[in-house]
């Protein structure tokens, strides 16, 4: 029936467990549960995210901003577990209204981070190994090239003979834009499989608000951060924290200069962000992980309507 949860009950049980055992993990750890306003004044920047438009509100895509404001203010280690929003993301895997984990460890880096991701898969999933495998390394792997050093034009070849682009028809992308159709077409599906997979050290110019660093014998630069994979499904993405307010403008700037290429609405900075990180908050690291999408997993459900209470279509 229609009025119904698009969830079985015994499903909504598991879900209750879940949430609590993530907060029982946290609690354990002395990390402190946050809330952030769903309702923002700003949001992010970033062409892959569409925001919910409310009034001269946003509904909140992630609860990082407020979170770093926090930060600032000397709060130490916290989590947040609650509700973010994206539009233009429905189907089996995405719902527009969605659960996200999110937390962050001051004087920690993103290696040491993603170790504490380990244990939570750990105790929520029983995972009891998990690969670490770099950009560059899975691109040799499946394309037998150099992600940081390759050209457009040979991007667009793989991509070309592929079949996933018609040569008379290519879009007008960037660099990352045809790294990123050559990953979700040609690696995501497979990676993951056996085990959860994480993926470090990715090209700089997909940082975002995490540090860079230059590689040893090399005259590139990579991301510190990390996506965390599991059957071919992302389901967390993790930084070393960017604490520079300087670059984060820059980035900023970049973002809506590309935002105005694709005909999309230029962001107003958050300069409430901006100057939390002015004050600083040391060295962090942060990570944000899909809840509905990890207990897809242990429920072994395909939709992810079967572990809300009520999917998109029944809210």
């Amino acid at each position: 029936m229609s009025w119904q949860s698009t969830a079985t009950l015994a499903n909504l049980q598991e879900r209750a467990k879940f949430l609590q055992d993530i907060r029982h993990f946290f609690a354990a750890r002395a990390v402190m549960e946050v809330d952030t306003p769903l309702l923002c004044q700003h949001t992010v920047s970033d062409v892959h995210l569409a925001s919910f438009n409310i009034g001269d509100r946003y509904l909140q895509t992630s609860p990082e901003y407020a979170m770093k404001r926090l930060l600032a203010q000397g709060c130490g280690p916290i989590y947040y577990l609650g509700k973010a929003f994206r539009e233009a993301e429905l189907g089996q895997r995405h719902n527009p209204e969605f659960t996200m984990l999110e937390w962050y460890r001051p004087n920690w880096d993103h290696l040491q981070l993603m170790e504490e991701v380990f244990e939570l898969l750990q105790v929520l999933l029983g995972i009891q190994s998990i690969s670490v495998t770099t950009y560059g390394e899975i691109f040799a792997k499946y394309f037998n090239i150099c992600p940081h050093q390759v050209t457009i034009e040979t991007l667009q070849q793989l991509a070309i003979s592929h079949q996933w682009v018609d040569k008379r028809l290519l879009p007008e992308m960037d660099k990352d834009g045809w790294l990123d159709l050559l990953m979700s077409h040609g690696i995501e599906p497979s990676l993951g499989l056996s085990q959860p997979q994480m993926i470090i050290d990715f090209p700089a110019s997909q940082a975002s608000l995490a540090k860079t660093r230059y590689m040893p014998g090399h005259d590139f630069e990579v991301a510190e951060r990390f996506e965390l994979y599991y059957h071919g499904v992302e389901l967390a993405n993790g930084y070393h924290e960017l604490e520079n307010a300087m670059v984060l403008r820059e980035r900023f700037k970049e973002n809506n200069q590309k935002r105005q290429k694709l005909g999309l609405p230029v962001i107003a900075m958050d300069e409430n962000l901006l100057g939390a990180m002015q004050v600083g908050f040391g060295p962090c690291a942060g990570v944000a992980l899909g809840v509905d999408r990890l207990l897809m997993f242990k429920l072994q459900e395909t939709d992810i309507a079967k572990v809300l209470p009520f999917g998109w279509q029944a809210a």
